[in-house]
Parts: structure tokens; sequence; C-alpha cells
């Protein structure tokens, strides 16, 4: 049985163990999207180490139309935060490569300017960049490498979405952001629509082993190990000298 309190705790001390061993005295710095993921990551890191050492980094890509969401976390926080459109950067670099990207690629693009973004940020403001990734999302490969699956420290990646959502729920974050639908922001379909099963079944399946559906299991069989490559260090020829 999942015991939110007791996890939520440790890993606000985890955090506070992190930044003592790995930057005494610096700053959080979060991606806001608007999610859930990032709002108790954000909240997270203000009960471990006070709302003055967090910094949100607000970054839409020209229009982004829940970025009210986003901005409802950092005012609930009461954070510093900055608002860094990243449109022109992601059309300059477009129009200068001299191919035309594939979806894939041109999906995988703004994750990663965002995620420069948040270094560059970390970097002028004596920062760590958090990551912002869930088990279940790590599970079946759904982030971009050195995108959004990068970061300096990470208190979520191995917490399931509904365990996330305890935890949400459990430090006060508003209903809305806690249960907002994840929507990939791109073709307007929700996560489980591109996944094509639920968080609850994936969730389950990860935490039991126990799923019904046999074609759900083996597509998320399959998705584990096609991506399981971006949850590893990068391998590294050893000359054994």
């Amino acid at each position: 049985m999942f015991n939110a309190e007791k996890v939520k705790n440790e890993c606000v001390q985890w955090i506070r163990d992190f930044f003592e061993n790995n930057g005494k005295g610096c700053n959080a710095v979060v991606g806001i999207s608007g999610g859930k993921d990032s709002s108790i990551v954000a909240a997270l890191c203000v009960e471990a180490l006070g709302k003055d050492r967090v910094i949100g980094v607000l970054m839409p890509c020209g229009e982004q139309h829940d970025i009210d969401m986003a901005k409802l976390l950092v005012d609930t926080l009461g954070i510093r935060h900055y608002i860094i459109n990243i449109k022109d950067a992601v059309d300059g670099l477009s129009k200068n490569i001299p191919f035309e990207l594939s979806e894939q690629s041109r999906t995988n693009l703004p994750p990663r300017i965002r995620m420069s973004t948040l270094y560059a940020v970390s970097q002028s403001n004596n920062g760590r960049v958090a990551n912002t990734c869930n088990l279940s999302e790590d599970w079946v490969g759904y982030s971009t490498r050195y995108g959004d699956a990068a970061g300096d420290f990470s208190p979520c990646s191995n917490l399931t979405v509904d365990e996330m959502k305890q935890i949400g729920r459990l430090i006060g974050l508003p209903d809305v952001l806690v249960d907002k639908v994840p929507i990939d922001g791109l073709c307007g379909k929700t996560d489980e629509d591109n996944l094509g099963f639920t968080y609850a079944e994936l969730d389950r399946y990860i935490r039991t082993g126990e799923i019904e559906d046999q074609d759900k299991k083996a597509r998320i069989d399959r998705m584990h190990k096609m991506n399981l490559f971006k949850l590893q260090l990068m391998p590294a020829f050893d000359p054994k000298l």
C-alpha cells in the first residue's frame, strides 16, 4: 500500500541531501509546463529548500493555450519565475537546417531547446536543474532524450502517475493542476490517446505485473524494451589499459 505522506517526506529529505552534497546554497531550477509533474516537483523543492531557492521557468513555443496553469502554479507557490518564449530559437534552427526535418525531429526539437534554456538559466542563477519525469512515462519512453529526460536531480522518476497524484493532493496543490489531463501540446491528443492504454493500466502493470488486455501488455513490453536506452548512461568504450 502506497504511503504518500511517508514517501513525500522522504523525497523532501532526499532533495535537501542532494543540495547539501551537490550544490550547497544553490537554487532548484524547474521547467514549469502547467502539468502535474512539474507542479509537484516544484512544490517538493519549495518544501525542501524554501520558495526563495526555487526558480520556475515557463517556456511557451509561440502561443501556449494552457500557460495560465503554469502561471497558477508559480503564483500558488510564490516562487520567482521567468517566461522565455522559445519559438524564435526553434524556428531559427529549423530554417537553417539544410534539409526537411523528420516528424520526430520536429517533435523533439522544442523539448531539447527547453532543456538548453533551463541550463542557461541555471548556470546564471547558481542553480541545479530538476528533472520532472515520472516512472510511468519513463517506462514506455514517453520523454525526449536530452530534452525533458535530462536534469541534475530527479525527485519523481521512481513514482508512477497515480503515486504522483496522491502526493500532489497531499501537499495541497490545486486539483486543476494535479488532475489535469496530460496533452502532448503538439497534435491535440492526450498522452493516453497516443500511448494506446491508460496510465491506470500502466501503473498497475508496473507495480503488480497484472494486466487483462494482452495486446496492451505486448505494446507496453515492446515500448519498454525499445526505450530502455533512454534510462541508461551513454555507452563508452573501455580500452582496458
